[in-house]
């Protein structure tokens, strides 16, 4: 609770730097990043509708809010964070007000409103319609979607083994573990909530419509120094009022919905296979000391996982940030070339020698890194295809060819969709897999180590995480001894 206290203190710290623009400007090979998307994740919230959703952003309006939303056994709270002089609670003011929210929400029988957020957007948009009818359900939601913020207080999840605690961290993260633990303890349409259990795992969970990951990172990066730093002035105790308890009208309908949200949220916590895993033999700084770029190493060494586990190279996606345009958010690094294909099938050839295979190595990492240094220029090829086949379904009666090819929907049903996302802080992302039939691979690559989060689906007989993860833990090791072999024997 003390930590929790802290974390919401660190956030107010990090959002009065984007209150007063004084942010420092982000820079990518000497060029200026659009700074933007740090303006859109707080009081901001996914708006479910009938054909397609909006997003609300309550930070620039005229009276910006001064709330967060504190939520504990399914109970939602408003807990206001500045003082009436306009200064932030401190650290032992929060405190006292979580308690006071815990010490009154201590019954874990309530219904969980909050599951209903993790339904299909249709379902979940006919049932915030209904919702919203009334006028209290109205008036709670509406605290919820301009808060600054959600914070979850999360009861305890099922014990695991240390090696396996990342994981359960992860998917705690990601779903809340389903109905019978934390999935309720959300408000999935809320684009940043920070997720802190009675056991300690912390870690957050954003809706993805307004940001990529770099700003978040940018934002825990900042928190988690916030937290380490020796606490400031001890607070003189004026009594704070009680924080509000949100309450909704639960009608047999809205009953019904939350039940198929429970059924619904239950099939997708059994069918998602993750496994993180802290790769511990060698980080960025075996890349550098042959001069290849430590993102690339990383995606051949995904690319040649893969090629052993099923014989052939598929689709890839490794998202690329576009930040230096103005409002840019990402293209695609198509990490399966032909360079990578070359080194894959060569490197488990016995009949090709070690130097040959060195040499398509390097290529394979060249070719990535060209494809990069193109992709964040602008001049990679999805969005740009996108963007024609939006206008064409916009104007035209027919589309055009290219998009009713089966060699276009091969290239873009991505088996492998990945991002590298960086941090300061010892911490990994995780996100689904995008087709049934694929895999999602979120990676942060540190000086000596690489903390990996893999995911894919239980319903697809022919993928596993738990495979691919030690597969790729085979990769990087086999790739640093071809050159640790090749290269230091000429020297």
């Amino acid at each position: 609770m003390r930590y929790a206290a802290k974390l919401i203190a660190g956030v107010l710290d990090f959002k009065t730097m984007i209150d007063n623009e004084t942010l420092p400007v982000e820079y990518l090979g000497g060029k200026p990043l659009c700074m933007n998307q740090y303006y859109q994740v707080l009081s901001s919230c996914r708006i479910p509708g009938t054909n397609s959703d909006s997003v609300v952003n309550h930070a620039l309006s005229k009276r910006p809010p001064t709330h967060i939303t504190v939520v504990h056994n399914f109970q939602f709270f408003v807990l206001d964070v500045y003082n009436s002089d306009g200064t932030p609670l401190t650290v032992d003011q929060l405190y006292i007000q979580l308690e006071k929210i815990c010490n009154s929400s201590l019954q874990s029988n309530k219904e969980p409103i909050g599951i209903l957020t993790s339904n299909h957007r249709n379902s979940w948009g006919k049932a915030y319609a209904n919702l919203i009818k009334d006028r209290t359900n109205k008036e709670s939601v509406q605290a919820i979607q301009k808060s600054i913020f959600t914070v979850c207080l999360d009861a305890p999840m099922p014990r695991v083994s240390d090696e396996m605690y990342r994981t359960r961290a992860a998917v705690q993260m990601l779903h809340g573990g389903g109905s019978r633990w934390n999935s309720g303890n959300r408000w999935f349409d809320k684009t940043l909530q920070f997720i802190i259990g009675e056991d300690g795992t912390c870690g957050i969970i954003y809706e993805h419509a307004p940001a990529e990951g770099p700003p978040i990172v940018a934002l825990i990066d900042h928190v988690v120094e916030y937290t380490n730093k020796a606490e400031m002035i001890r607070t003189p105790m004026v009594p704070l009022p009680m924080p509000q308890k949100l309450h909704f009208n639960i009608t047999p309908e809205i009953k019904s919905d939350i039940e198929e949200a429970k059924q619904n949220m239950n099939i997708m916590v059994q069918d998602l296979d993750v496994r993180v895993i802290v790769f511990s033999h060698f980080g960025k700084n075996v890349p550098k000391s042959y001069r290849m770029s430590p993102d690339a190493f990383i995606q051949v060494a995904l690319q040649l996982a893969y090629y052993r586990l099923y014989k052939r190279c598929c689709a890839t996606y490794e998202s690329a940030s576009l930040r230096m345009f103005k409002l840019g958010r990402t293209d695609t690094i198509r990490s399966a070339s032909i360079n990578s294909a070359n080194f894959v099938r060569a490197m488990d050839d016995p009949v090709k020698q070690s130097p040959e295979k060195v040499t398509l190595l390097e290529k394979a990492v060249k070719a990535h890194r060209a494809y990069t240094d193109m992709a964040i220029r602008g001049q990679a090829i999805d969005r740009h295809l996108l963007g024609l086949k939006l206008q064409a379904v916009e104007d035209l009666s027919a589309l055009p060819e290219i998009f009713t090819d089966t060699s276009y929907a091969k290239a873009n049903h991505y088996n492998l969709s990945t991002s590298q996302v960086p941090a300061k802080t010892d911490c990994v992302m995780c996100f689904g897999p995008v087709v049934p039939d694929g895999y999602g691979v979120c990676y942060n690559p540190m000086e000596k180590h690489i903390n990996f989060a893999v995911s894919a689906f239980n319903s697809c007989a022919d993928t596993s995480a738990t495979r691919l993860a030690h597969a790729l833990e085979d990769a990087l090791l086999d790739m640093k001894s071809l050159l640790d072999q090749t290269l230091k024997s000429k020297l």
